[in-house]
Parts: structure tokens; sequence; C-alpha cells
């Protein structure tokens, strides 16, 4: 690591640090990394992980985000079948394109908040499905 300047604060007081634990938190998941090492700002507390621990922190972090795809695509497919809907129908409903369900049951693409928000309620309330198709 040739960083002699913290890139956050200006400061020349960068610090090594090695076999620290930190957290990564997405989608109200939390996962613990170990083993990190790199240099630390003393300044503002900025952190430069080294090569190695910035590729296993990055995989830790693309696992959890992949993690929380499939969840989250299999909680919608689940939905959608209880409630009888066709992914073309889901689609028309939501004001999707023809085949945005099927990426999404696929983990190629994120529903909108509001999507996943109104397949829940209608997950909870099913008779609630008449007013809206």
């Amino acid at each position: 690591m040739k960083t002699k300047l913290c890139g956050s604060c200006g400061a020349d007081q960068l610090a090594p640090f090695s076999n620290e634990t930190f957290e990564i938190e997405h989608g109200g998941q939390t996962v613990r990394v170990a083993g990190l090492s790199g240099k630390r700002c003393t300044a503002c507390g900025e952190v430069y992980f080294d090569a190695k621990s910035a590729k296993k922190y990055a995989a830790a972090g693309d696992k959890l985000v992949l993690d929380e795809r499939e969840a989250m695509s299999a909680e919608i497919r689940r939905i959608r079948k209880r409630l009888g809907l066709s992914q073309a129908k889901a689609a028309r409903i939501t004001g999707g394109g023809h085949n945005a369900f099927s990426r999404y049951e696929r983990g190629e693409a994120m529903p909108l908040p509001a999507v996943v928000n109104l397949f829940r309620l209608l997950d909870k309330h099913p008779d609630l499905l008449k007013e809206i198709a």
C-alpha cells in the first residue's frame, strides 16, 4: 500500500492495522469479516484495506447482496404463486415491463420497494387483489 495521505481528510496520519474484524450491513443482514489488514487514518478514522483484504471484504459484501437478492426472488415468487398470478399479470398490476417478474424471480433485477410492499400487503390480505386486478 503506497498511500501516504488520507484521501478523505488529507492528513498525513495513516497507521497500519492487521487482523481486524469489520462488519458489513445490507438489507437488514450483517456479516463479520475477520482477518483484515491495511491502514487507518488516525485523524478521521478512514480505513484503507490492503489488496488481499479489499478483495476479501468486497467478496463478503457481494455475497450479502446476492443472498438478499435470492431471498427476495423466492419471496416474490412465493407470493405471486399464492395469489394465483402469472408473471405477466403480476407485471401489469404493478406497472412493470412485460418480463419484470421473470427478471425479479431469476434474481436479475431487484423489484422497487413499492412492488415489494404491495406484494407483502397482498400476501397478508389477498382479498385486496380484486381491488387492483
